[in-house]
């Protein structure tokens, strides 16, 4: 009498594995791609919310450069102080300046999508149209 082996052979499971390798080589660099676009959108609406409570805090009558317990906080026009979600630092402008990350262009310097910037001038001067 023959006896059945159950079960998988080598080859079948190479063939299974390569591709999931495959797979996994496509799928990696598109959420890291992804990830760090949304990080730079949410770093970009953090620096608006900053950019508006600055305009506020002036509009109160204060001059100069505002501080970050000014605008954040319970008495403050931002309950919680925004943090970029890239693990960049923000830092106010003046009347004339709009806040900024510390990570601004340095991940990519040709892809728009990862700019933690809110300068709409260089952006436009680059082709890039605001609302982007």
């Amino acid at each position: 009498m023959r006896k059945l082996s159950k079960g998988f052979t080598l080859v079948e499971i190479m063939i299974v594995v390569a591709i999931i390798a495959i797979l996994a080589a496509v799928a990696i660099p598109n959420f890291v791609k992804y990830r760090r676009n949304s990080q730079a959108a949410a770093c970009v609406s953090n620096l608006k919310q900053l950019q508006a409570a600055s305009e506020q805090w002036r509009m109160a009558g204060n001059q100069g450069t505002p501080t970050m317990a000014a605008l954040c906080g319970a008495t403050g026009y931002i309950k919680v102080e925004p943090k970029c979600p890239a693990a960049g630092e923000y830092t106010l402008g003046d009347e004339n300046t709009d806040p900024t990350c510390n990570i601004a262009r340095t991940l990519d310097a040709n892809d728009k999508s990862c700019w933690h910037d809110l300068n709409k001038e260089a952006a436009a001067a680059n082709g890039q149209a605001e609302g982007d």
